[in-house]
């Protein structure tokens, strides 16, 4: 029994993916970030959750979203976010964010299917020092509110949070999150059948070798 969250903001313009321009425009950047949670709530929406909420900053969400749950986010930094969401559940929860696109049912399937007793934690460290998940078995905001977020040390703080409660934690494979064209080319190359590969393929075109650029 797993609660399944994403978390995400309205792709507009000058909101969202704003470290992609340049290259592309904001109006680009946002296009590339509303693909990116496209193919992040197709990748888990098979995923056997007894929930999926999609914890929302905006106005109108994603017709991807059909069929979540639409939990506006609370004020505040994106510790207190977070904390809101894990305080709102009440039973096993994983959330996810917006920005890994590459990530498919299987390397969430884990979470669902081999969630021990002797497991209190999961967590999916991002090669830029973050986060891109995190699972309680015990959802408590307290265990995230305070962390500083957006840093290179955020995943280690959050982890010797976790372990600093006495919690047992597993770990997801390392994702890379988008945040600049190079890591936007990584994750076009890592899931190149993706909605977000095709996207960014055609604002960049291809080189003169027919890559991506």
């Amino acid at each position: 029994m797993t609660i399944l969250v994403v978390i995400a903001k309205e792709c507009v313009p000058g909101k969202v993916k704003t470290r992609l321009h340049p290259p592309l425009s904001l109006a680009q950047a946002a296009e590339l970030a509303a693909a990116s949670l496209d193919d992040t709530l197709r990748a888990v929406s098979s995923l056997p959750a007894t929930r999926r909420i999609l914890a929302f900053d905006g106005i109108v969400p994603p017709g991807a979203a059909a069929g979540f749950e639409i939990l506006p986010q609370v004020a505040g930094g994106l510790d207190e976010r977070l904390a809101a969401i894990f305080d709102h559940c009440d039973e096993p929860t994983v959330l996810i964010g917006m920005d890994t696109p590459q990530v498919t049912t299987a390397l969430l399937e884990p979470v669902f299917t081999d969630w021990t007793d002797d497991v209190d934690a999961w967590i999916g460290i991002a090669d830029d020092g973050g986060f891109w998940a995190l699972a309680l078995a015990e959802p408590r905001g307290d265990l995230i509110r305070g962390i500083p977020m957006s840093q290179g040390d955020t995943g280690a703080r959050q982890l010797e949070r976790l372990r600093a409660a006495g919690l047992q934690v597993a770990f997801l494979p390392t994702l890379t999150d988008v945040d600049t064209i190079d890591d936007a080319h990584t994750v076009a190359g890592i899931a190149p059948d993706g909605g977000f590969a095709r996207v960014l393929a055609t604002m960049l075109g291809p080189d003169e070798n027919g890559k991506t650029r």
